[in-house]
Parts: structure tokens; sequence; C-alpha cells
């Protein structure tokens, strides 16, 4: 019994090191193996200064346009005009009628005659005076104060002239005439409607000249000249060839932090409608930096960052973010060089030092 106990112990025992014996260090199984991460790459570009396009949108619009109003308060009588006419220059547009405005003329009217009749009676008088006193008859008291009362109607009829033409000038301006050629875009005041002085009734604008304004960040407008040519592409049909626009006016910088600044450009006559949505290009004539696919950047808790590809194993390189220009990021980084690949695909599975898989 003792015998038979002993080899039940023992057997099991020895059966166990030669199995370990037998095996070695390569027979792992392939589940026990570190596999291979699938990923995309991307080669970092630049490294030297270029430029990059960038687009900013806009909506065409008239040359020349202006929003009518009238300078005084009243109520919408007569609407001359359609929307879509086209008018003359000089052409009434539309009157409003406000109550006070014929009275008040007819008032500086009558006023004005009154003291002329009265000026001209002191003139009269002064003339007869100084004749008498000549001749010792009128003291040089009484002349004095005949020729003061004389200047200070004539002083009263110069400011009872200002105060007709201001009435006439007030009493014109009831009428809305269209200040250049064009064609009616909107009517904002219906008729009968009552408006107050200075607001928005409706607007023109000029068939001739077609512009765009575009909003640039401050550092875009040291790459924008009055005169230069910028491309312009129609939203509508972005099969169509571009426009060949050109600068007239670039806004100042200004010390507010993040203001986008109005740039405009000039279109060719009969090239794109108003009301039209386009794109306008602009590049930075230089961008020293090198660009990596947006999509290939992390951000964590310790900074931003790159996985780069070398003999398929990744590293992960800290890089700085200059500026986002389009899908691109242009960074800085001492460890990153042009020609690297760097992963944009697959990166969710990825940490430092592991094995990878480039799917082409």
């Amino acid at each position: 019994m003792t015998m038979h106990r002993r080899v039940a112990v023992v057997v099991p025992v020895a059966l166990f090191s030669l199995l370990l014996a037998g095996c070695k260090a390569g027979d792992v199984s392939p589940e026990t193996r570190q596999q291979a991460v699938s990923v995309r790459v991307a080669e970092v570009a630049g490294g030297q200064e270029q430029g990059i396009p960038l687009r900013f949108s806009g909506i065409v619009q008239a040359a020349q346009r202006a929003t009518l109003t009238f300078q005084v308060s009243g109520t919408l009588k007569q609407r001359s005009v359609e929307l879509g006419e086209t008018v003359k220059a000089g052409d009434v547009l539309a009157r409003i009628y406000n109550p006070a405005l014929e009275p008040a003329t007819d008032s500086a009217r009558a006023r004005l005659e009154e003291l002329e009749t009265q000026y001209q009676q002191a003139a009269r008088e002064w003339e007869r005076s100084s004749r008498l006193h000549e001749r010792g008859v009128v003291s040089e008291q009484a002349l004095e104060q005949l020729a003061a009362r004389r200047d200070s109607l004539k002083a009263s009829v110069a400011t009872a002239e200002a105060s007709l033409a201001e009435a006439r000038r007030l009493l014109e301006e009831s009428t809305l005439k269209a200040p250049f050629a064009g064609r009616i875009e909107a009517l904002l005041v219906e008729k009968d409607e009552f408006v107050a002085a200075g607001q928005p009734v409706m607007r023109l604008s000029s068939p001739s000249g077609r512009e765009v304004e575009v909003r640039l960040p401050a550092y875009l407008l040291d790459h924008v000249g009055l005169g230069q040519p910028l491309p312009v592409w129609s939203v509508h049909d972005r099969t169509l060839p571009a426009v060949n626009g050109s600068v007239v006016e670039i806004a100042q910088g200004s010390a507010i932090r993040g203001e986008l600044h109005p740039v405009l450009v000039s279109l060719p006559e009969a090239s794109l409608e108003p009301g039209q949505p386009v794109e306008v290009g602009i590049t930075p004539t230089r961008v020293p930096a090198m660009t990596v696919p947006l999509l290939s950047v992390l951000r964590d808790s310790e900074g931003t960052s790159v996985f780069r590809v070398r003999d398929d194993r990744v590293d992960r390189i800290p890089v700085q973010v200059q500026r986002i220009v389009g899908e691109q990021v242009a960074v800085r980084s001492e460890a990153l060089a042009p020609g690297d690949q760097v992963v944009y695909a697959g990166m969710t599975r990825l940490a430092d030092g592991d094995t990878v898989e480039i799917r082409r």
C-alpha cells in the first residue's frame, strides 16, 4: 500500500516537468502575441515657407445701392413705383403728407414779406432824415436811431429768408426722388402707413457694377492689397470657373481681439447676380510651418501630439499647433520632419510603441 501511494504522487510531477522542458519560448499561441493595429497614415508636408489657399464666403451686391428715407415724418400718400421697376435719376418715387409743412412754408413767406416791407420803409426814413440832418433839422442821435432800426430790420430779413429756405426744403423732403438710375429691389412701407423721419422706405440698386464683401481675421489683412486680383467662385454651381475680382477697399485693423475686418472685392459687370452666395479665395503669401492632417492631432491633459510611424511602430510626438488651415493643421515640432508619416485613422486603439499595419 505504501509503494502505490508514492508512485501516484511522483508520476504527475515528473510528467509536468517533462512538459515544461519540451516547451520552447517561441511556441506561444497566436492569441498571446501582440496584434498589429491597422491604421492609415499621411506624410508631413511643408518644412519650408509655402502658400495655403483659403476661402471666405460672401454675398454679391450692387456696387451702387441706397436705402431711401424721408427726412420728415408723415403718411405715405403716393407711391409711384413697384417692386423690380427700373427708374431714372430724378424720378419721383413716393410722397408723404404732413399737415404742418405747407402752413409752415406759407407763414415763413409771409413773415419775410412783412420784414422786407418794414426794412424798405426804414431805409427810406433814414435817407430822408439824412438829408434833413445835413440842414440841421434832424439831430445826430435821431439819425443814429433810424440807422440802428434799419440795420436791425435788415438782419431780421436775412433770418426770415433762412427760415423760408428751411421750410421749403422740408416741404421738398416730403417728395422722394431717385438719386441715381437703377432698379427698385425692396419696398419697405405700404401706402397710407405712417413713416417716421429717417425710416427706410425702399431700396434702390444700380444695374452697373457688382461687388462682394468678405470679413477676414486681422492676420490676413497683410496678405491683401488694393487692386490685388482674387478668384471668386459661385456656390450654386461649383463647376463654373472662377471670376476674377479686384480688391477695392480694405478695413483698418483694430485692437479688438477676434474682430473680423471687411474687405470689398469688385466684380466684372454681368458676371454674378446680386444676392448670389460666393466664395472668395485668398492665399497667404507665406506660412512657415509643417502641416499635418487635422484628424492626426491628439489633444489631452499633456497637450497636443501626433503618432509617427517608423519601422511599423508608432511613437507619440508632441507638437505645437500654430493654426488650422482648412483640413490641415500647421504645427511645429523638433522631433518631426517633412516626409515623416503620421497616423490619421485608427488612433483610438493606439498607444505609444504599438506595432501597426499600414492600410493603403
